[in-house]
């Protein structure tokens, strides 16, 4: 270890404030430092006012998936040139192709790339489609375990309980009221486009 010499000794009253300024500096680090990641997140980096030390643009409407929605019943998320929400086994049929577009942290909105239409929920739970997107086209996007995932509507409940996209054995929506986030009828595997 190093031992620091004072080669020339300041004047007593300019050491002061070059030791005020020292421990001043020192804190400021210690603040900045001991912060949480969610704190740091939202809090402006210590040494720049105008600089923020993490970034959430890309989580609020930037960040655009193309995949093909795929249910656990084996059916493909399909919505058509007129609207219409159910189920297709084709996998090359070019309106299971959906765009699934994060427009807050966890909540997402799902479009048909080919019919323009995006997916919506009313408050029955009955899956329809719109040409524009509203409160009705927000779905909380949810990665379970087994690695398939559930999009329960953001606006609407039943009874205090999620209303789930789901396709039944056949291919049909499903109505949210009747749907669990258990059911494999809820679980979707985003698959890449290839």
């Amino acid at each position: 270890m190093r031992k620091w010499i004072l080669t020339r000794i300041l004047p007593t009253p300019l050491y002061r404030s070059c030791f005020h300024l020292v421990c001043l500096v020192g804190t400021i680090s210690l603040a900045c430092n001991d912060m949480s990641p969610e704190q740091t997140a939202t809090s402006v980096n210590c040494s720049s006012p105008e600089r923020h030390t993490r970034s959430y643009d890309y989580m609020e409407g930037g960040d655009i998936r193309v995949r093909r929605l795929f249910c656990r019943t084996q059916w493909y998320l399909r919505i058509d040139k007129r609207g219409k929400v159910k189920g297709t086994q084709e996998m090359r049929n070019s309106y299971n192709i959906m765009e699934i577009r994060t427009v807050a942290v966890g909540i997402v909105a799902i479009k048909g790339v080919e019919s323009e239409y995006y997916l919506a929920m009313n408050k029955e739970g009955k899956l329809y489609a719109k040409k524009e997107c509203n409160e009705d086209c927000n779905f909380k996007e949810l990665i379970l375990e087994n690695h398939y995932n559930t999009y329960a509507s953001a606006k609407w409940t039943h009874s205090g309980g999620e209303m789930f996209v789901a396709l039944n054995q056949k291919g049909l929506p499903v109505k949210g009221k009747k749907t669990k986030k258990e059911q494999k009828t809820a679980h979707f595997l985003p698959m890449a486009i290839t």
